[in-house]
Order: C-alpha cells, then sequence, then structure tokens
C-alpha cells in the first residue's frame, strides 16, 4: 500500500523533474580528472531566500581543466519582483531587450545543463538555497547534486578553515590572491566563469598537495 502510494507520488511529477532524477540512479563516482563540473552563479533580488527572486542564472562546465564557454548557460528569468536599489549591481532592469523566460522554463534548462554534475558556486549555500526555493514553488524538490563551494575550499586549502572570526572571502579577494582575471563581474554567466577559472587554481594548488581527491574536496 505504501509503496503503490510512494508510486504515484513519483509519478505525479513532470516528465523533466523525473528525467533529472533519473541522472542519480546507479551513478558510479568517476576521477576529479574525468568529472563534468559546472560552476554556476545567481543575481537576485536581495538575499531574503523566501521573500527575493533570481533575476538570472548563469552557468559553464568544464573538465579536466577545459572549460567549455561556447556551451556555457545563460538565463534571465522574468521578474515578479522588482528593487531599483539592486539595478546598480547587476544591471538587470524589469523591461528591456533582454530575453527573459519563467521561473519553471529556467528550472528546465537549468537541470538539462547540470544533470548530475558536481556544482561549484561562490558561497554556494545562497545560490543553493535560492535554486531549492524556486523549485520548490513549483511543488518539486531540492536539487540532488553534490556542491563545492570555492570559498570554503580556500580557506581549507590555506589551513586556516578554524581561525575564529575568519571573514569569508570574496570572488573579488580570492580572484587577486590567485591572479585570476575579472571579466564581467556580477553577471551570473560572468561571475560563473570567474569561479571556474578560482576552482582549478585552488585544484592545481591542492594537486601539488597531494590533497586533490573527492574526500578533501566535498568533506567539511
Amino acid at each position: 500500500m505504501l509503496f503503490n502510494w510512494f508510486f504515484k507520488k513519483k509519478q505525479s511529477f513532470p516528465d523533466f523533474w523525473n528525467d533529472y532524477l533519473a541522472c542519480f540512479e546507479n551513478k558510479n563516482e568517476t576521477p576529479i580528472q574525468e568529472t563534468r563540473f559546472v560552476a554556476f552563479d545567481t543575481e537576485t533580488t536581495g538575499f531574503n531566500i523566501k521573500e527575493d527572486r533570481i533575476l538570472s542564472i548563469g552557468a559553464v562546465s568544464f573538465k579536466n581543466k577545459i572549460i567549455y564557454v561556447n556551451t556555457s548557460l545563460e538565463l534571465y528569468l522574468q521578474q515578479e519582483i522588482f528593487k531599483p536599489e539592486t539595478v546598480k549591481i547587476h544591471g538587470l532592469m524589469k523591461t528591456g531587450m533582454l530575453e527573459k523566460v519563467s521561473e519553471l522554463e529556467a528550472i528546465k534548462a537549468f537541470l538539462l545543463y547540470v544533470k548530475n554534475d558536481v556544482l561549484i558556486a561562490h558561497h554556494a549555500n545562497f545560490d543553493k538555497n535560492m535554486m531549492n526555493e524556486m523549485l520548490l514553488r513549483h511543488g518539486l524538490g531540492k536539487l540532488k547534486n553534490k556542491f563545492i563551494d570555492t570559498g570554503y575550499l580556500y580557506k581549507k586549502s590555506k589551513h586556516i578553515i578554524y581561525q575564529e572570526n575568519l571573514k569569508p572571502h570574496s570572488l573579488d579577494e580570492l580572484c587577486k590572491e590567485l591572479n585570476v582575471p575579472i571579466v564581467d563581474r556580477h553577471t551570473a554567466t560572468g561571475d560563473a566563469l570567474i569561479t571556474a577559472l578560482v576552482f582549478l587554481k585552488i585544484l592545481a594548488r591542492l594537486d601539488k598537495r597531494k590533497h586533490l581527491n573527492w574526500g578533501y574536496l566535498l568533506n567539511k
């Protein structure tokens, strides 16, 4: 009886969500060098997970030190909520020439792009929570992907993660310390590309120290 209820419940999800979940069935761990990573970023109306909304999503994939810029993902969402005071940060107006999609269309495109890949973000919890809240608004579950936070991983690679009152590094600070060029800052796609470059720099550092393994990357 319980099995039948669960089966019907699962079947009630739209096909694109079931396809996404199916990507995680029988997923085997692959070597880091053979893994497809996806760095992504969101621009939002603010920092309130419940009340604010995602304005744009940018993502870029990479594998074995090669970033596939030509297949990057760039989405601009229709704005249900508009806060003029945040325009000076992200530059996104409520109306304009940009082609915008609905939240549901953005969800479909994002899930199709990332599949079961490992997601990389700077201060990842915020982007993760904003995405999950958007998914929940449409009756879906939370993201199933593994996440790596470049801010946390950088501090861990410097062996300073346990210092008290240590402020989190901004993406700008990491770019300066790791000699990563800043291009299209505060655009979702630009920040996704910068995050990918920062992550690859950190991986190179970990590789030299013989720390380049899944246990080190994923464990907090």
